[in-house]
């Protein structure tokens, strides 16, 4: 075996084990954070109302970060390379922000400050080693099908991230299986596990992979706006699956927004382990897509397999929505739920697996185009997106609470919760309460979050799937063509 060979086949392990602790992370905070700041503290709706602004404010900021972090590394210059410096810094300040996010007693407006603060933190944070960990990635192979299996293999073990964040934490969080009997001691625990398994995990990403390190040859560019708006703006490709990647990712988000915890919680009772059914099963499915993308995508292109992705999607949107209009018991509707969101989820996931592709092979198209590669700016563009994408959806989500009518029994869930952690009830007491609470809530707000979570991903989804199928160009052949006249331009140039 060849000595690339050998350094490709260990970076193949070596990178994707990097993520699973990251993606605990980013999974706490993404799908329940929320959860966490309605069912352990009280809020009026101006309260809310400036959470759901900090959040926002907070990942329009993050997002706006991603491109000039990115022009960061492309200009970092070490011994260890331009991403191995940001990952070590990036996860550690991370694990020290979660913690601290999720052990607070702090209440009111003197919480929302502080929330605030450290939400702003953890923007920053974790910026630093997402787009590190994600603009490695070109650097480790230009070989199509080489980089499709980083890409598989990478999102195949941070779906193992989120498996395991979506079965322990509602589960050890909520209900009678809640660490310590309440959410407020159960999130500060689950947080400090986080904390813990993000830096031992990204280790093996730090001290094992092997990447191109050919920029250390090259003079560091100046960090520059112009330079970060010109690179994105000037390819047409970039620009485009920008805007088809942005929608997908809106419509892909709503259910794990907090949306569709709130609606499980409210239609099927209190107990996290409902909700680490739906999400869990609803994760496992997008495993066949995480391990065989690679040789599905090869036999049937990219544009062809969104095709069957599309069909695969609605279906189970429409098995979704038929759960709040055809009158069903408990448990099949919940299993007729849970069996939508599962074909829902594969074609989202599907559509993802092409998204995260086609951004990067916009690589080589800037490199035709321009005569730069810009890996850092490029690969930032993708957690740019998710986070503005991710700002979008945490709106809509709070909006959908305070127009349906939510907050009052996410505020008397937070109540009882708190009387739990003090001790002045049992769990017993407070599960009871909880249950007699949500027996008010009335079928039209339940059904509100439910077509939230159903109409609006599917529509974005539709729109993503139209836009990319007339404007990508960037097909298996054309990408194939670009790396080939790319290569004879470098034989032409060391002639």
């Amino acid at each position: 075996m060849h000595n690339d060979e050998k350094i490709t086949k260990k970076n193949l392990l070596m990178f994707p084990l990097g993520t699973v602790g990251r993606d605990i992370m980013y999974n706490l905070v993404t799908s329940y954070l929320l959860a966490f700041v309605l069912f352990t503290r009280n809020l009026d709706t101006a309260q809310l109302s400036a959470i759901t602004a900090i959040m926002v404010a907070a990942r329009v900021f993050d997002a706006l970060n991603d491109p000039i972090m990115g022009n960061i590394i492309e200009r970092t210059r070490s011994r260890w390379g331009k991403f191995k410096p940001w990952l070590l810094i990036g996860i550690l300040t991370t694990s020290l922000v979660i913690y601290a996010m999720f052990n607070t007693k702090l209440q009111g407006w003197a919480f929302v400050r502080f929330f605030g603060f450290m939400y702003f933190a953890y923007s920053i944070t974790y910026t630093m080693h997402d787009i590190s960990y994600w603009g490695m990635v070109p650097a480790l192979s230009s070989d199509a099908d080489t980089r499709n299996k980083f890409t598989s293999r990478a999102t195949l073990f941070a779906g193992i991230g989120g498996v395991l964040a979506a079965s322990l934490i509602p589960m050890f969080t909520a209900g009678e299986n809640a660490i310590g009997g309440n959410a407020v001691t159960a999130y500060g625990i689950v947080a400090l596990g986080a904390a813990i398994l993000g830096p031992l995990f990204l280790a093996f990403t730090i001290f094992g992979v092997t990447e191109e390190r050919n920029a250390n040859d090259e003079p560091a560019p100046p960090v520059s706006f112009k330079k970060i708006i010109s690179t994105i703006t000037g390819n047409k490709q970039l620009v485009w699956i920008a805007v088809i990647f942005l929608l997908q990712q809106i419509g892909n988000g709503i259910v794990l927004s907090g949306i569709g915890q709130t609606y499980i919680y409210v239609e099927f009772g209190y107990k996290g382990v409902f909700f680490t059914m739906f999400q869990m099963l609803g994760m496992m499915v997008t495993a066949f897509l995480m391990i065989f993308y690679p040789a599905i995508s090869k036999k049937l292109g990219r544009k062809k397999l969104m095709r069957y992705l599309m069909i695969i999607g609605s279906a189970g949107y429409l098995f979704m929505i038929l759960t709040g209009i055809i009158p069903l018991s408990s448990g099949i509707k919940f299993g007729i739920l849970t069996f939508g969101y599962m074909l829902a989820n594969f074609g989202q996931y599907g559509f993802y697996l092409i998204m995260m592709i086609s951004i990067m092979n916009t690589v080589e198209y800037n490199e035709l185009e321009h005569g730069v590669r810009d890996e850092g700016i490029i690969g930032s563009l993708r957690p740019f997106l998710t986070k503005m994408s991710s700002a979008l959806t945490v709106a809509i989500a709070n909006l959908t609470y305070i127009t349906f009518g939510i907050l009052k029994y996410t505020n008397g869930i937070s109540q009882y919760e708190q009387a739990a952690n003090a001790g002045t009830i049992s769990a017993e007491e407070k599960a009871d309460a909880i249950t007699q609470l949500l027996s008010g809530v009335k079928n039209g707000q339940s059904l509100g979050l439910l077509i939230v979570m159903t109409v609006l991903p599917f529509l974005l989804m539709y729109a993503s799937y139209v836009l990319y199928q007339k404007k990508y160009i960037l097909d298996e052949t054309e990408y194939e063509r670009i790396c080939t006249e790319l290569e004879n331009r470098k034989k032409v140039k060391t002639a």
